[in-house]
């Protein structure tokens, strides 16, 4: 349930600024098309006042220095931060009291759990692992055996976790992602394919958040990594011996392939494509929908499939539109000459 406040108290939960009627009640959290009157919203960028204008709301979260006339607002350093915070407390979300560990939990030999867990029902952990204090296993949650897991973890339904697995502190694995399968790794010998082994398993850093449906495949003789604070969204795939590096955001459907490695903050766009044995740098920017095939600087911005500078491809891009009129000039100039189409192959071969 909703719990009314006024824009001052709001303003100062967020540490913000109050342009208007401070002593105005509020009554609800919404987006912009959603508010009503006595609602808060925000506007994260100024091309949005036209909207803001228009819309219902009786308050906004605004940047400093919008000076925005007609409605009560609060100027903020980071207004989408500030109205989530805003929201999380109208509606008074709270963090999840332990509820310690289900008695249909499964918990195999040496299993060490820290304080205040919440266990589910068919939990499973397997032996020798270590769960830290304050975390999370969701109903069907698998734990492989020797893993050890950190602080305020929270491991949402149907998570499986092979052996030998690492994961830092507050890390969120979400609902039916696998970490830690066998990775691709077979060599033509004696005309099969011989399956190489693969032991090396899987070392998640802190703050690490993993989307629904991910597969983080172990490592054969050595770890995978993914480094501290790395997002990674839905449907992703990071091959075998991967090194992830700090801080990177992986868009929906991307796929690394194996023994790649990206420095900090690398940001991939949804269904980006890595060839094995990649290396990117620090900063990279690969918009979606890319194939990468050759290694990527530190800071460049690339895309397209092959993926090049994003100046090249915007060329390629722009004349690949314009592919349709050169074909009509060509084929006049063709008639001016008394040629057909046939005829210039021939002379080109």
């Amino acid at each position: 349930m909703l719990v009314p406040y006024t824009v001052h108290q709001l303003a100062e939960l967020v540490h913000g600024n109050v342009v208007g009627d401070g002593a105005m009640p509020v009554q609800a959290a919404h987006t912009l098309q959603e508010a009503k009157s006595g609602d808060i919203t925000f506007v994260e960028n100024p091309s949005y006042l036209a909207k803001l204008e228009q819309s219902a709301a009786s308050v906004a979260v605004v940047p400093i220095g919008t000076n925005f006339v007609g409605k009560t607002t609060i100027e903020c350093s980071d207004p989408l931060m500030a109205f989530a915070c805003i929201l999380q407390t109208m509606r008074g979300i709270v963090a999840t009291k332990s509820s310690g560990i289900h008695a249909k939990a499964v918990l195999g030999a040496g299993v060490r759990v820290g304080a205040d867990p919440t266990i589910h029902a068919f939990a499973v952990v397997n032996d020798n692992t270590t769960i830290g204090d304050h975390c999370q296993l969701h109903s069907g949650v698998v734990i492989g055996k020797n893993c050890r897991i950190g602080n305020d973890v929270v491991l949402f339904p149907n998570v499986v976790l092979y052996n030998n697995i690492m994961v830092g502190d507050r890390c969120i694995i979400h609902a039916n992602t696998v970490i830690g399968a066998d990775g691709f790794g077979y060599r033509f010998h004696q005309g099969k394919h011989v399956k190489v082994p693969q032991v090396g398993g899987v070392r998640i850093g802190n703050d690490v958040e993993i989307g629904a449906c991910a597969t983080i495949d172990g490592g054969a003789f050595e770890q995978t990594i993914i480094d501290d604070g790395t997002k990674i969204d839905n449907h992703v795939q990071v091959a075998h011996n991967c090194k992830i590096g700090k801080h990177n955001l992986l868009a929906a459907q991307t796929g690394i392939g194996g023994s790649s490695t990206t420095g900090n903050y690398v940001v991939m766009g949804g269904q980006v494509g890595i060839k094995d044995h990649i290396s990117i740098g620090d900063g990279a920017v690969i918009g979606a929908q890319s194939g990468v095939m050759h290694e990527i600087a530190a800071g460049a911005r690339i895309y397209g499939s092959p993926a090049q500078s994003d100046r090249a491809t915007s060329r390629i891009y722009n004349l690949t539109c314009k592919l349709p009129e050169m074909r009509r000039d060509l084929l006049r100039i063709l008639k001016h000459l008394g040629l057909t189409e046939d005829h210039a192959h021939e002379k080109a071969a």
